[in-house]
């Protein structure tokens, strides 16, 4: 009975940590957490760090500060919506990848990384096929642009504090100057690019997925090696991005 006992005791402690983020405030330390909810400090490290580990808190680049993780997002999309965003986009990814049978993926923001939560893969020999779970920085993926474009200067400031910037390949944006320029671009078009940013020699569109107030919530994307680039099929993937992107927004949130 202690160790049933002691399983319900940590539940309520897990959800007092969750409830704890519904008073206003985006994120707290080890410590806030502990004397907020008169918890041993000890016991709330370890629930904080599984918790993180699970995806369902996530930590700023000092690793000290905890806010809600991208695991919420997905237990929400699924059941407060009449329609799940991912049955949409496996429905929407079905009609791309018929037509063009290239890599559509679907994906969400997690602080400063990109989380893929879904994805039709091309049949082709050569193609790009990122992986569910895979945490690329935003900034280096077209995704990733199509969310900092939507964040306030201040909010881009928090999450990349230097001048300089993490590059993943010889393509990769490198520093904030260039990062906010391209962003206002992004701005301007509705579109994110990664040109072999991510992955040397394949090429990736995006757009957002959008809910009833307007608020970027996802983002879907098309993949395509270079070598198969045409002006043809560039065109085809834009106009099916802009189809998809608004499909998604008005049939799961609109």
């Amino acid at each position: 009975m202690e160790q049933q006992s002691h399983k319900v005791k940590s539940a309520d402690r897990v959800l007092d940590i969750f409830e704890l983020f519904t008073g206003g405030t985006e994120s707290y330390n080890l410590t806030e957490i502990s004397k907020n909810l008169n918890m041993p400090p000890s016991s709330t490290y370890l629930l904080l760090q599984n918790m993180l580990k699970r995806g369902y808190l996530e930590v700023d680049k000092s690793g000290k500060q905890f806010r809600i993780g991208y695991k919420l997002f997905m237990i929400q999309n699924r059941y407060s919506q009449g329609t799940s965003l991912s049955e949409e986009f496996y429905q929407v990814a079905e009609k791309i990848a018929f037509d063009l049978n290239e890599t559509v993926s679907l994906a969400i923001r997690s602080g400063s990384q990109l989380h893929y939560i879904g994805e039709k893969i091309s049949t082709q020999g050569l193609r790009y096929t990122p992986n569910q779970g895979e945490t690329p920085p935003l900034h280096a993926t077209a995704s990733g642009k199509i969310f900092l474009a939507h964040m306030t200067k201040e909010e881009l400031l928090e999450l990349y504090p230097t001048e300089q910037l993490e590059k993943i390949t010889d393509k990769t944006i490198g520093t904030l100057t260039e990062l906010l320029e391209e962003l206002e671009k992004v701005k301007s078009r509705g579109i994110g690019y990664n040109m072999g940013e991510t992955v040397t020699g394949v090429h990736c569109v995006a757009a957002a997925v959008f809910d009833a107030e307007q608020k970027v919530v996802a983002s879907i994307s098309i993949s395509i090696p270079v070598v198969r680039i045409t002006d043809e099929l560039w065109s085809r993937i834009h106009d099916w991005i802009e189809r998809a992107s608004s499909e998604l927004s008005r049939k799961v949130y609109g």
